[in-house]
C-alpha cells in the first residue's frame, strides 16, 4: 500500500505531539478519515512507537513494554485489521492458559474462575490453598453482602475489602491488579481502572452472581469466538507500530523533535520543535504523559498544567532474562506469576513470554520478564542495574529453583511511564477535558486519562482525532 502525500498548503494544518501508541493511532483515523489533513507528528525520540519495542536477541524475540492487547475490548483488534495485521496475530498457548500467585513462598495457580474481583465457580476457590477456611468461608458469603448503591468514591482496597473480604483481597486481588497498574490499592480508584466490577455490583446485587451470569453468556458465545482473550502480532507489538507508521503521509512523522512550545493565537497555534523554525497550525493533539503535556500548558492555561501535572506516574523496571528449561526446578504451568504484598518480596510479578507465544525463545529455553518498582516500592526502580539484576536472580532462584547464570540479562527502565488513577480520577479527567475543550484546536490524548491499556490507548487517539475534527469542521468540508 502507497503511503499518501501531504494534503497542500491550504488544507487545515493539525501538528500530533508524541508519536507513541495514542499518538500514532490519532494521525491514523486523521490520515483514513480526513485525507485532506496537512499532518505533522513530532516525536522527541529517535523512533515512534514510545513505550512500544520489540527487539531480537540471541534467539529471543524481546518486548520492553506491553506483549499482548485484550480482544474484548475492541479497538486494538480493530486496528489490526485496518493495517493489515489480523492474520499475524497469535493466540495464547491454551494448556499454559492460567495465571499463578506465590504463597509462602510456593507458586500456586490462581483458581479456576476467579478474574480479578470476581470469583465465577466458588469450588476451585474452596479447594485452593490460597485461603484460610476463614478467608473461603468470607468469600463464599460474597453474594450475602448488600449492594452499595450511594457513599463517596471507593479505593480498589475499598471495595474488594467489603465485597470478598480482606484475605482474598490481599492474597489475589491486590497481586493480579498490582501487576496489571503497579500501584498502590488503597489510593487506586475502582471507579477509573475496574469500573465493570461496579457495574456487576449494581446490576446483580454480587460479584459472584454477575460473574456466573458473564460466564454463562460468554460461553454461549464460545463457538464463534475467533480470538483468545488475550493476542500478539507474530513478529511482537512493535510491528503494529510499523504498520501505523508505514500508512501515514510521506514524510510527516518528525523524529528527534522536542517540542518545546505551543502557543495559541488568534486563530490556531504556534508549535516550535526543537532545532526547527516555529510552525502554525490550525489544531494540536497531546498525545503526551500528562506531566509533559502540563509544561506545553502551563505558559497558556496555569488552571490547566496544574490539572495535568496533578496526575501521579509511578516508575518501574523490567528485567529481562532467559534460562534453558533444564536451569528451572520447578514445573512451570502458566503464563506467569504475581506476588503479594503480604510476602514482602522485592518482585511485583513474573512473565513467562515464551510460554504464552510461539518464537520467543529458542528451543529447549524460556524467555522471562520480572518486574520491579511500581508504586510501593519506587526505591526498587532506581537501584542500578547490578543490584536489579541480583535481586531478580535471588528470587527467582528461590521461587523457581533457578540454578547457574541466565543466557543474557537486560535492565529496561521506565521512569514515570505507568499513571496512577488515584480515587477522584474519573472527576479529574472530566475536569481537564472541559478545561482543555476552552481552547479552540486542542485535544489531549494518551495513558494518563481513560486506560492504559494497549486498545484504550487507541481509543483515546481515535476519539481525540474526531474531537479535533469537529472542532475544525468547517475547514474539513471544504
Amino acid at each position: 500500500m502507497t503511503a499518501p502525500h501531504l494534503g497542500s498548503e491550504n488544507s487545515p494544518r493539525i501538528a500530533i505531539i508524541g508519536g507513541g501508541i495514542s499518538g500514532l493511532a490519532a494521525a491514523l483515523w486523521l490520515t483514513e478519515q480526513a485525507p485532506q489533513v496537512h499532518l505533522h507528528v513530532y516525536e522527541a525520540a529517535d523512533r515512534v512507537g514510545g513505550v512500544l519495542r520489540t527487539f531480537r536477541r540471541d534467539g529471543y524475540l524481546l518486548e520492553t513494554s506491553a506483549d499482548n492487547f485484550l480482544t474484548n475490548i475492541p479497538w486494538g483488534l480493530g486496528l489490526c485489521r485496518r493495517v493489515g495485521l489480523e492474520h499475524d496475530l497469535l493466540e495464547t498457548n491454551a494448556a499454559m492458559r492460567r495465571a499463578l500467585v506465590i504463597r509462602r513462598g510456593k507458586i500456586l495457580p490462581v483458581p479456576e474462575g476467579f478474574s480479578l474481583l470476581s470469583p465465577a465457580k466458588l469450588w476451585p476457590m474452596l479447594a485452593s490453598p490460597i485461603l484460610s477456611p476463614r478467608g473461603k468461608l468470607r468469600l463464599m458469603a460474597e453474594p450475602l453482602i448488600p449492594a452499595r448503591t450511594d457513599g463517596p468514591e471507593e479505593s480498589l482496597a475499598e471495595f474488594s475489602v467489603r465485597r470478598l473480604g480482606r484475605e482474598a483481597f490481599e492474597r489475589i486481588v491486590q497481586p493480579l491488579v498490582g501487576g496489571i497498574y503497579t500501584a498502590d490499592p488503597e489510593k487506586l480508584s475502582v471507579a477509573a481502572t475496574l469500573p465493570r466490577f461496579l457495574e456487576m455490583e449494581r446490576e446483580h446485587g454480587s460479584l459472584t452472581r454477575g460473574a456466573r451470569r458473564l460466564a454463562s453468556d460468554s460461553a454461549r458465545k464460545e463457538s464463534g469466538a475467533r480470538y483468545s482473550l488475550f493476542v500478539a502480532p507474530r513478529e511482537g507489538m512493535e510491528s503494529l507500530v510499523r504498520a501505523m507508521a508505514a500508512r501515514l503521509p510521506n514524510n510527516c512523522i518528525r523524529l528527534n523533535a522536542e517540542t518545546q512550545r505551543i502557543l495559541p493565537m488568534e486563530q490556531g497555534w504556534k508549535v516550535q520543535a526543537r532545532g526547527s523554525p516555529e510552525e502554525h497550525f490550525d489544531g494540536v493533539l497531546l498525545a503526551l504523559p500528562a506531566y509533559h503535556a502540563a509544561k506545553l500548558c502551563q505558559e497558556w492555561d496555569d488552571e490547566l498544567s496544574k490539572d495535568l501535572n496533578s496526575i501521579p506516574y509511578a516508575s518501574s523496571s523490567v528485567v529481562v532474562l532467559g534460562l534453558r528449561l533444564d536451569q528451572i526446578g520447578v514445573p512451570l504451568t502458566g503464563f506467569g506469576f504475581v506476588v503479594p504484598r503480604q510476602e514482602r518480596r522485592k518482585i511485583l510479578a513474573a512473565s513467562f513470554g515464551s510460554l504464552k507465544f510461539p518464537g520467543r525463545a529458542p528451543e529447549g529455553h524460556v524467555l522471562i520478564r520480572v518486574f520491579l518498582g511500581g508504586a510501593c516500592q519506587p526505591e526498587l526502580a532506581d537501584l542500578p542495574d547490578a543490584e536489579q539484576k541480583r535481586i531478580v536472580l535471588d528470587e527467582l532462584r528461590e521461587l523457581l529453583k533457578v540454578e547457574g547464570s541466565p543466557t543474557f540479562m537486560e535492565v529496561l527502565r521506565w521512569p514515570r511511564a505507568m499513571p496512577q488513577y488515584h480515587v477522584g480520577h474519573v472527576e479529574l479527567v472530566e475536569r481537564i477535558m472541559r478545561r482543555a475543550n476552552t481552547h479552540a484546536g486542542l485535544a489531549l490524548a494518551g495513558s494518563g486519562y481513560e486506560g492504559v491499556g494497549v486498545p484504550h490507548c487507541i481509543h483515546h487517539g481515535e476519539r481525540a482525532a474526531e474531537n479535533l475534527t469537529r472542532q475544525l469542521g468547517a475547514r474539513l468540508a471544504t
